[in-house]
C-alpha cells in the first residue's frame, strides 16, 4: 500500500516541484530529498533545526506508540493516565484520534496562533506566517519566572539569534566539519512506559532548548532560537524517578503535547526560508558552493592563458593564421566554468544525471521534474558556452597579426 501510495505521489510531481511536508514524510527522491535538505542545512551552520523537528516527530511518534500499546493491552487511557485524559479533555490535543477523544476534545486547544505569538521583529523575521492555529504548551511547562513572554532571562548570559537560521557563533560545516548524528527511529523491545516519554522529552529540552546548550564553553552550540512565547526555560522531571506528588503528575501529562508548538514554528520557518533556498539550489542547479567556487577560479585562470596565447599569436603573427582556431579549446574550458559558477550548475553532469551531494562528491539525480528543468538548464548553458567559445575565437581569428 505504502508503495502504491509513493508511486502515486511520484506520479503527481511530474509537473511540479515537491512540498516542503513531502521532504519531510521521505516522499521525495535526490536531489531533493530529505538527505540532501540536510547537508543544504549543514553547509549553513543549520541543520539544528532540523534535528529538533526530527527528535519532536520521533518523540511524538513515542506518546502515539505508548497510547497504542495501553489500548492494545485491553485498558483505557482514562483510567491508566488519569492526568493525561484531565489534561487533553480541557485543553485538547495531537493524540486525541488515537487515546479517543472526540473531535470536539481532539482539536480543542489554546486558540493562540502563530503571529499572535510572535513580535513584530519575529514577523519580519519569518516572513508571512500563516494563520493555521498551533498549540502553544501550558504557562506551567514554559517559564519558571514571571518573565515568559516579555522577555527572556538567560537571553543576558548568551546573545541569541535574530532568526531561526541565523549562524549565531555556529560556522557553516564548509569551514568546519562536525559529525552530526543520522536522524534514526528508536528500536522497540518492549513496551513503553512514561519513564521513557520523559527520557525523550527530557533529551531534547537539554539539546536544544535549554540556555546551557549556548553558554561559553560549550563544546557544541544546539540550541535553537525560538521567539520569547515560545522558550521553555525549565524541565523540572527526570526519566531517572518516577513522578509521585501531584505536580509532577500534572506536568508529566503535558509531556506529549510539550514540543508541538515549537515543532510547528520550526516548520514554518524551514519551509518559509530555507526551503526555497534550496530548492533554487537543488533544483535549478547541481553545484555545491565550494565547487562552484572552485570552477571559478580555474575559469579565470584557463581565461587568462587562453587571451595571453592569443595575444601572443596576434603579435608574433604566427603562421598558418589557422592555428588560431586552437584557442577554442582554452575559450570553451574556461567559458564553460565560468558559467557554471554563474548558473551553479555544470551541463555535463546533467548530462550524466548527477548531482553533487558534497563537494565533488555525486550521486543520480531522479527526481522527474528536477530531472527535466536541470536538463533545460543544461541544454541553454551549452549552448550559451558555444556560443560564446565560438564567436571568442572568431575574434582572435579575424584580428590582422602584427609582429612587434
Amino acid at each position: 500500500m505504502d508503495e502504491k501510495q509513493n508511486d502515486d505521489w511520484a506520479e503527481s510531481r511530474k509537473n511540479r516541484l515537491p512540498s516542503f511536508a513531502e521532504v519531510l514524510a521521505r516522499r521525495t527522491r535526490p536531489p531533493v530529498d530529505l538527505f540532501m535538505f540536510y547537508l543544504f542545512l549543514q553547509r549553513e551552520g543549520a541543520e539544528d533545526i532540523l534535528d529538533f523537528w526530527l527528535d519532536v516527530q520521533q518523540h511524538e511518534n513515542l506518546c502515539r506508540a505508548y497510547f497504542k500499546d495501553v489500548r492494545k493491552s485491553g485498558r483505557a487511557i482514562k483510567e491508566d493516565w488519569p492526568e493525561y485524559w484531565d489534561y487533553a479533555r480541557r485543553r485538547g490535543s495531537i493524540y486525541g484520534t488515537v487515546v479517543g477523544l472526540n473531535p470536539q476534545m481532539a482539536t480543542k486547544r489554546s486558540t493562540t496562533s502563530t503571529s499572535e505569538l510572535l513580535t513584530e521583529q519575529d514577523r519580519q523575521n519569518l516572513a508571512a506566517v500563516d494563520e493555521k492555529p498551533i498549540r502553544s504548551p501550558s504557562p506551567r511547562m514554559t517559564s519558571a519566572t514571571p518573565a515568559t513572554v516579555a522577555g527572556d532571562d538567560f537571553g543576558q548570559q548568551q546573545p541569541r539569534s535574530s532568526t531561526p537560521f541565523s549562524l549565531s557563533g555556529r560556522t557553516p560545516t564548509l569551514f568546519n566539519k562536525r559529525v552530526s548524528r543520522a536522524p534514526t527511529v528508536i528500536p522497540r523491545s518492549a513496551a513503553v512506559t512514561k519513564q521513557d516519554l520523559i527520557s525523550s522529552a527530557e533529551h531534547i529540552y537539554y539539546r536544544y532548548l535549554s540556555p546551557a546548550a549556548n553558554t561559553v564553553g560549550a563544546t557544541e552550540n544546539h540550541e535553537i532560537y525560538l521567539p520569547p512565547a515560545l522558550r521553555i526555560h525549565t524541565f523540572p522531571l527526570t526519566g531517572a524517578q518516577d513522578p509521585r506528588s501531584d505536580v509532577d503528575k500534572s506536568i508529566l501529562a503535558q509531556v506529549p503535547d510539550m514540543f508541538h508548538a515549537q515543532k510547528e514554528y520550526c516548520f514554518r520557518a524551514m519551509e518559509q526560508d530555507a526551503f526555497p533556498r534550496f530548492l533554487r539550489s537543488k533544483a535549478f542547479g547541481n553545484l555545491t558552493p565550494l565547487s562552484a567556487l572552485v570552477r571559478l577560479i580555474v575559469g579565470l585562470i584557463v581565461l587568462w592563458i587562453g587571451l595571453a596565447v592569443g595575444f601572443s599569436l596576434i603579435f608574433l603573427d604566427v603562421q598558418p593564421k589557422s592555428k588560431r582556431f586552437f584557442l577554442f579549446i582554452p575559450f570553451t574550458i574556461a567559458i564553460l566554468f565560468l558559467i557554471s559558477h554563474q548558473y551553479e550548475l555544470d551541463p555535463i553532469l546533467v548530462f550524466f544525471r548527477q548531482s553533487e551531494s558534497t563537494p565533488f562528491r555525486t550521486l543520480t539525480i531522479r527526481e522527474p521534474y528536477v530531472k527535466k528543468l536541470l536538463l533545460g538548464r543544461a541544454i541553454w548553458v551549452t549552448i550559451l558556452v558555444g556560443a560564446l567559445s565560438t564567436g571568442l575565437t572568431l575574434l582572435f581569428w579575424g584580428v590582422p597579426g602584427y609582429r612587434l
